[in-house]
């Protein structure tokens, strides 16, 4: 339940911020293993700020944290954080696995705090619609965890396609060699909760069920389970569709189709390839356009990588992760996280790349909330983003259909993928208005 005494003020830190840069925010960490230690290193570096709180269902995750910041408050539980601390917390980073990131990102922003929230922003599709709407709602200030949005390459990419290098685009192909899924039933033994975890609080908003171990949820396999995680989508194609959606001006799909295996046994399945189909816009050809997906062993075909001359590539081969931008005067190659490539070389070989800086992606979140400059992937950029992102992995439960979406009502034209746009939380841990 919200505390009353932060239910009562929400727009306070927002209004003390505003044209204040030198007022010391009150930040709150949740979540401070893996990839909540970087975001917690990266917000405690900016100027002006405390880490008054620290929660982690894991205590050797909170111990370390505690000791590089021994006067913040530490919980096991983000309910009972914001219940004692809500009224004293200005902002918040949700590093969480995926499935959490929703109840506890809305029971901050709820409170007027406001929320910085690892990707992808949300595990279900209502969540990431409610996150959005919230935000915008209590007038915040928000990012999601995609920090390479903010790096030069990225940047680069981006105005070289709107400034038409290849010409209108005609398809994309992106792929990622991580394998976030499993193709073997789920263990039906029950182990021992290590000391130091609390199980129930790892579950969350999630049904009961027995710990199984080592990792096979905890703390790092969750990515390849239904319930918890997103499988490799929702781990990098955050990431490598960002440039897409953001060079491409692209809007949430109209249509997606899984290639790949049926994700099942309660996990993600390997090797996934799905097609998405996109409404054209002034960056692209023809009246529609394709997104094509690829993770672990599967690529793009031939016909699409003999476009980027692959033997000029290191080992004669695709960068592990990227992506290939057909267009209509040549393609773009742009590996994640490296210097974009135009082909064929020999026409390009005189392009002047246009120049851009990189930021620090959580120093932009923080000086955001203090009024100064915006962030670039508030929760109206990164909501039609994390949902694409999802609706490829719902395909991945109905292989080989085409499933069409219609993205303002929130429904698919397959009543049984409808089933998955929303799901009930566990009793006691309700959220309000999600």
């Amino acid at each position: 339940m919200l505390g009353a005494a932060a239910a009562t003020a929400p727009f306070i830190t927002r209004n003390l911020f505003a044209n204040t840069p030198s007022m010391r925010i009150r930040h709150a960490a949740v979540g401070v293993g893996h990839m909540g230690w970087q975001d917690l290193v990266q917000i405690a570096g900016c100027d002006n700020l405390d880490i008054v709180a620290l929660c982690d269902v894991d205590e050797k995750f909170l111990a370390k944290a505690k000791e590089a910041h021994p006067n913040a408050r530490v919980f096991r539980d983000w309910r009972k954080m914001l219940d004692a601390m809500g009224s004293q917390i200005d902002t918040i980073n949700v590093s969480t696995p995926d499935h959490m990131h929703a109840a506890i990102a809305v029971s901050a922003m709820q409170r007027g705090i406001h929320a910085y929230v690892e990707k992808p922003l949300a595990h279900e599709l209502h969540e990431v619609r409610r996150m959005a709407e919230i935000a915008r709602e209590k007038k915040l200030v928000t990012q999601m965890g995609i920090q390479i949005h903010s790096n030069a390459h990225y940047r680069i990419a981006v105005k070289t396609l709107r400034e038409g290098a290849i010409g209108k685009v005609r398809e994309v192909h992106s792929w990622c060699y991580k394998t976030w899924g499993d193709d073997t039933p789920m263990p039906t033994r029950t182990d021992p909760v290590p000391a130091g975890l609390d199980w129930d609080c790892w579950l969350g908003v999630r049904e009961a069920r027995p710990y199984i171990g080592p990792d096979y949820y905890h703390p790092k396999n969750w990515r390849k389970r239904l319930d918890f995680g997103t499988g490799t989508l929702g781990d990098m194609a955050c990431h490598i569709f960002d440039p897409v959606f953001k060079g491409l001006d692209l809007a949430a799909p109209i249509s997606v189709r899984s290639e790949g295996p049926l994700s099942e046994h309660g996990n993600w399945a390997l090797n996934a390839r799905a097609i998405y189909t996109f409404a054209k816009t002034r960056y692209t050809a023809g009246d529609t356009m394709r997104l094509h997906w690829y993770d672990g062993t599967e690529r793009p075909p031939a016909e699409v990588t003999s476009l980027i001359e692959l033997d000029k590539l290191k080992d004669n081969k695709l960068p592990n992760n990227g992506s290939i931008f057909v267009g209509e005067k040549g393609a773009l190659l742009l590996p994640h996280y490296s210097r974009l490539s135009l082909y064929p070389s020999v026409k390009f070989a005189d392009f002047q790349l246009p120049r851009e800086r990189g930021a620090n992606h959580w120093k932009q979140f923080i000086d955001a909330c203090r009024g100064n400059g915006k962030t670039t992937t508030h929760f109206d950029y990164a909501g039609p983003l994390t949902e694409a992102v999802l609706l490829g992995g719902i395909a991945s439960r109905f292989p080989q259909t085409t499933l069409k979406w219609d993205s303002p009502a929130l429904r698919f034209d397959l009543a049984a993928a409808n089933r998955h746009v929303r799901r009930p939380y566990r009793k006691g841990w309700e959220v309000a208005g999600l």
